[in-house]
């Protein structure tokens, strides 16, 4: 599937270009005005015409200047173009911060583009051209002329830790990169993934060293963890050496959980490959689709420009370079603390900064309330770009966000127990390849705790899913998803679920395309998962998205759960739009007295409690389900267009909706202008029908 034509035509269909948003600038002028530059003098005085060299020299200049006098209007710490290199954390705490007359501003010097990096540059003069007969051996021969190696002991880089057996992407090595891009770790295959030819033994079950017995299977015997046993395709792994480490990267069970183990022993003879370590699920067809595994970090398979391998108890690093070296700027990532972190602190805002090249998140904000990240680029993180904990109405806007590792950006804050919100917001922000090293659950956007807003942003390109959402009355709004869910299954761009007291969240007026790939299990755009109930989801268009698999996947689907509500959306070209799998009696029973429940439910929070029943008054009686008992999904007033099917397991259609397999009355279905005409059939069929506001989903500014 081609996904930039897809989301170049959901982009015009949607009409995200529209007027940008005005920038943010001081109505007055600060009373206090610092300026940093690279290659500046710490020990001047800050102005345009001798600024300092450090951002953390000005953040201090100011912390004095408040210490002596107070700043009626605020300050600002204009930064001019260049890189900042951050070999410590800059650190900003409660004495850091502003207020609402006089905030702390870290802001671009107009028409400049500052850089803040976490990674360390290695001259090209410290790659050497490859000497050891032994490992020049070991290259095909295109590499053995091309890869060089550094040694990071001799340059000062500190020793870096082992990998464990068994861990979850990232692998812990430093992150390369060339002229700002990304490297890759040497791997097989270069592209995609290897399968499993077949399963010759699962292995125990981490953490439980449980196996049935050969002579009794209805008998269990405890054993040491023991890694499964799988037969491989072609003949790549002969070549690896498995006394120096070799880590492999897969799907052992599912395809919504990946992970790495260790190669404890390879028969080349029989193509057999024994892992050293047992997997959480066990090495097992979880899924239909076949298993898939690939090699991370192997000397062996630095075959293609822009590879690299790091040995770790040499302290070496390997590498096949893209471009020449000389005129390249190379550089290492090793640290993993964030660039920024801020505490307590509030009213301070970061506006038109880069934020590049670290092993960490790149911001984490804690604790913190009214802090404003705008017009800021956000790129090649190993882990996250924004993580916001506690704290309240603190804002990200209009922020570009690639690249990352393990995910976009975190909002966590609000009381779940007082259901009091935290009111933060992520708005008119463009994230993508958001998942680059953790092929699951590294979602662009997380909201949890309660009462946090996503609206208007732009969410694509991913394995997995997009949107994760815990907590209650969260709002997701005007925003485009697309392109994801592309190599994962039994997955949703949005998945919430597992807690039923988490409820009250709205899904509206979004535009969601092209998600997800049959793998025969199902996926969804919207997935309410284990028991999930509560949440609304209106005014939304769907196109192409989800695929039912072997059961009863939809478009919007629920398993297990009930009072969920679907409500004048449109479904076009969807395989299924509504599916469910419901619970029975017993079942219900068996999760509601389970531990873990109990846990959420009443001791995590108390649904019991008049906070949550005077909020969501269908808690009232929950934790004492009767049997027979109504447990229905509704959908009211929605429009389904060329759809394979409407709905399977529980939800209630009884309500007016219209199914059609012809035009119902776009502008312009051949060009995805999904807007209704003012003539249009449906409105006739379905007269209290409300038209989707197309033009206002996704980014307000230009991208």
């Amino acid at each position: 599937m081609n996904g930039k034509k897809v989301f170049a035509a959901t982009v015009m269909m949607a009409g995200m270009a529209l007027q940008g948003l005005a920038m943010l600038r001081c109505e007055t002028q600060p009373d206090l005005t610092v300026h940093v530059r690279p290659g500046g003098d710490d020990a001047g005085p800050g102005t345009q015409a001798h600024p300092l060299g450090t951002l953390a020299k000005a953040r201090d200049m100011v912390r004095t200047a408040r210490q002596q006098r107070a700043l009626t209007t605020g300050a600002e710490i204009v930064l001019h173009g260049g890189r900042y290199v951050l070999n410590d954390t800059l650190m900003l705490s409660a004495e850091d911060g502003g207020t609402s007359a006089a905030p702390i501003r870290y802001r671009a010097a107009r028409g400049e583009q500052p850089v803040l990096a976490g990674s360390t540059e290695i001259p090209a003069s410290a790659f050497l051209p490859l000497a050891d007969p032994e490992r020049l051996a070991r290259l095909e021969a295109p590499a053995r002329e091309r890869v060089v190696a550094v040694d990071l002991k001799a340059l000062g880089f500190p020793a870096m830790p082992k990998p464990r057996d068994v861990f979850r992407m990232p692998m812990c090595v430093p992150e390369l990169f060339c002229n700002g891009r990304r490297m890759t770790l040497a791997c097989w295959p270069n592209e995609g993934f290897a399968h499993i030819v077949k399963i010759l033994d699962m292995g125990t079950q981490r953490g439980t060293g449980s196996v049935s017995d050969s002579a009794d299977p209805k008998k269990k015997r405890t054993q040491e963890n023991r890694g499964g046993c799988f037969v491989y395709e072609g003949d790549r792994p002969a070549r690896w050496r498995v006394e120096e480490g070799v880590w492999l990267h897969g799907f052992w069970c599912f395809d919504w959980y990946d992970d790495v183990i260790r190669i404890g022993a390879i028969d080349a003879e029989k193509k057999e490959i024994r892992l050293q370590a047992a997997h959480e699920y066990g090495v097992r067809q979880g899924n239909p689709s076949p298993r898939r595994w690939r090699a991370v970090n192997v000397f062996d398979e630095l075959d293609a420009p822009g590879e690299y391998m790091v040995d770790l108890q040499a302290g070496r690093l390997y590498f096949y370079p893209p471009e020449p070296l000389a005129g390249s700027r190379i550089t290492l990532a090793f640290r993993g603390e964030p660039l920024v972190r801020m505490r307590d602190l509030s009213h301070v805002i970061f506006e038109g900064l880069t934020f590049e090249e670290t092993q960490g998140d790149a911001l984490r904000v804690t604790g913190c309330s009214h802090v404003v990240v705008s017009r800021c680029v956000f790129r090649n993180h190993r882990m996250r770009a924004i993580v916001v904990e506690g704290g309240v109405k603190n804002r990200i806007a209009s922020c570009d966000i690639h690249d990352t590792g393990v995910g976009g950006v975190i909002l966590d804050g609000g009381d779940r127990k007082t259901l009091s919100p935290a009111g933060h917001v992520l708005e008119d922000t463009h994230i993508w390849r958001y998942s680059q090293h953790l092929q699951t659950y590294a979602s662009a956007l997380t909201l949890k705790g309660v009462g946090n807003v996503a609206r208007h942003n732009l969410l694509h390109d991913a394995p997995h899913m997009a949107v994760a959402i815990s907590g209650n009355d969260h709002l997701f709004e005007y925003n485009v998803v697309s392109n994801v869910v592309m190599a994962s299954d039994d997955a949703g761009a949005l998945y919430k679920g597992r807690n039923p007291s988490c409820r009250g969240n709205v899904i509206r007026y979004n535009l969601w395309s092209e998600i997800g790939s049959p793998r025969g299990h199902g996926t969804a755009a919207i997935y309410f998962d284990d028991g999930d109930g509560g949440d609304t989801v209106y005014g939304n268009l769907f196109y192409r998205c989800g695929d039912p698999g072997k059961g009863s996947f939809g478009t919007v689907f629920s398993h297990g759960g009930h009072g969920n509500v679907a409500e004048n959306n449109v479904f076009i070209e969807c395989k299924r739009a509504l599916g469910s799998s419901p619970w029975n009696d017993k079942r219900w029973k068996q999760f509601i007295d389970a531990p873990l429940w109990q846990e959420r439910l009443l001791r995590e929070v108390d649904i019991t409690s008049g906070t949550y029943t005077g909020r969501y008054p269908e808690l009232i009686g929950f934790m004492d389900p009767q049997p027979g008992a109504l447990r229905e999904n509704i959908a009211i007033r929605n429009l389904f267009v060329a759809c394979d099917g409407i709905t399977k397991g529980n939800w209630n259609t009884n309500a007016v909706y219209v199914a059609t397999a012809e035009d119902p009355g776009f502008v312009n279905y051949a060009k995805r202008d999904f807007r209704l005409k003012r003539n249009a059939a449906v409105w006739k069929r379905m007269p209290e029908f409300k038209p989707l506001p197309l033009e206002k989903m996704g980014l307000r500014r230009k991208r």
